[in-house]
């Protein structure tokens, strides 16, 4: 272990630096986005901002304690750390308080405590320990699926706890993946099925299947364009496109146990082609496999929008999506927040100046829409100074993990990295109307102790072992 002298000289002050500003500027606007006359003392801790105030000194705290404890702690009790914050995800379902729909606090008085805010690191540091394992291949089937787990039995604990939002953070660790070794083809399915989800609550799925059969017999056209028996893959398929037109007209819904019907006369169908071409099988498999996956995906998303997905929910995808325009409703929190960022021009409207804010016609205007109060007050000139800090960091840390020496160090950087950046794009994509609302904070912005401790605890064991970047783990 290095010296006090030498661990203090390690540290990277340019991300601490960044770190305490973003705090502090979340501070502030918190102030002016709940500000009160009757108490216009910004250390009033009966109010949010002072409460806020105790959070970013507990933090500060807690961040100096990580920094003093050995950078192996966080190696040797990877699994046990994951593990506590699992029992912890289990034991809210039981024991835990609802707040906003979603039962994942423990109520202790007037302070409130949410696990999901720390599986983030918590599965950050199992990941980082697994894969940091000497003869670890990522490409391996095992690997992947002891990967997967761990990254997202967090992410179910937590939607069954309702909590929507925070489990789609899970996700952004296909990147850290990526980074790894994961072959980009995953990427690209991934973003095809994104594709494939807003297609399906956009367009009729009876169009959508169409659409994908006509895919399919493309791409099958282009691996055997010279195969003299190509004219039979459309004559077949066209057979199998009525009863299915059939079948969707008659369901009348986006959902309908005929959709099932429908998949299994399309398979009996493709049976039937792929022993025509088993001179082809391996190609002919491989797009019908595809087509038939997307077919089933488009029914689960059904299944998942319609019976999983609170109304609530449902409206605010369909607002983000133009399926249906409630502004009073479900739109009204996006609406409200466009005006207020459109409303503050260039240079903004000036501090505690922001009629939006003021008028509380945002609401959550603290938490997840703290960044209206960016636009209104501060304008276009102060949108561009916090999401250049925002930017600044992300590419410190790559820069940091980059340099590290240790497997271990580098997969937890770029863990915070994709976590944070998750945040950032969703939160401000919110504000703005280009992302469904989800519920998640602004790091190191928006208001809570949960979040901003646990932003702290991720950001601060990097910094930690950054400064111990020469050592073995």
């Amino acid at each position: 272990m290095p010296s006090r002298r030498s661990l203090w000289a390690s540290i990277d002050g340019v991300t601490v630096i960044l770190f305490i500003l973003l705090m502090f500027l979340g501070w502030i606007n918190i102030y002016a986005s709940v500000y009160d006359q009757e108490h216009q003392n910004i250390f009033d801790t009966t109010q949010r901002y002072g409460k806020q105030l105790i959070w970013i000194g507990a933090a500060l705290v807690l961040g100096f304690f990580i920094l003093i404890v050995d950078s192996n702690f966080y190696v040797f009790f990877a699994w046990i750390i994951y593990g506590a914050v699992m029992l912890l995800l289990l034991l809210v379902l039981v024991f835990g308080t609802v707040v906003n729909g979603a039962k994942g606090w423990f109520m202790l008085g007037s302070f409130g405590f949410q696990p999901a805010e720390f599986a983030k690191f918590a599965t950050a540091l199992a990941l980082a320990s697994y894969m940091n394992v000497h003869g670890f291949k990522l490409q391996q089937f095992k690997s992947l699926l002891f990967v997967s787990i761990i990254i997202f039995l967090p992410a179910l604990l937590i939607l069954i706890q309702n909590d929507t939002g925070s489990a789609l953070v899970f996700f952004s660790f296909v990147l850290v993946l990526y980074r790894e070794g994961l072959s980009g083809i995953v990427l690209f399915f991934g973003t095809l099925l994104v594709a494939l989800f807003v297609l399906t609550l956009v367009v009729s799925n009876l169009f959508l299947s169409i659409l994908l059969l006509v895919a399919a017999q493309i791409v099958f056209y282009a691996v055997n364009a010279r195969y003299k028996q190509y004219w039979i893959v459309p004559t077949i398929y066209a057979g199998s496109i009525f009863p299915f037109i059939i079948v969707n007209l008659a369901s009348g819904s986006k959902f309908d146990w005929g959709d099932l019907i429908t998949a299994g006369e399309i398979l009996g169908t493709l049976i039937v082609v792929g022993y025509a071409f088993r001179k082809k099988l391996t190609q002919y498999l491989t797009v019908s496999f595809i087509f038939l996956g997307s077919l089933l995906f488009i029914i689960s998303v059904d299944y998942v929008f319609y019976n999983v997905l609170v109304e609530h929910q449902q409206s605010r995808i369909n607002e983000l999506l133009g399926i249906h325009s409630d502004p009073l409703g479900a739109g009204y929190n996006v609406n409200q927040s466009k005006i207020a960022i459109g409303s503050g021009g260039f240079f903004g409207k000036g501090f505690l100046n922001g009629t939006q804010t003021k008028f509380d016609f945002v609401p959550e205007q603290d938490t997840d829409f703290i960044f209206c109060t960016v636009g209104e007050e501060w304008g276009f000139v102060g949108s561009l100074v916090v999401i250049g800090l925002f930017l600044a960091l992300f590419y410190r840390l790559i820069w940091l993990a980059e340099r590290q020496k240790s497997g271990f160090s580098r997969i937890y950087g770029y863990s915070v990295v994709v976590i944070l950046f998750f945040h950032f794009m969703v939160n401000i994509g919110m504000t703005i109307g280009i992302m469904p609302v989800i519920g998640i904070p602004l790091p190191f912005f928006s208001y809570g102790g949960s979040s901003l401790w646990s932003f702290t605890i991720l950001l601060f064991i990097f910094i930690r072992l950054d400064a111990s970047r020469y050592e073995k783990f």
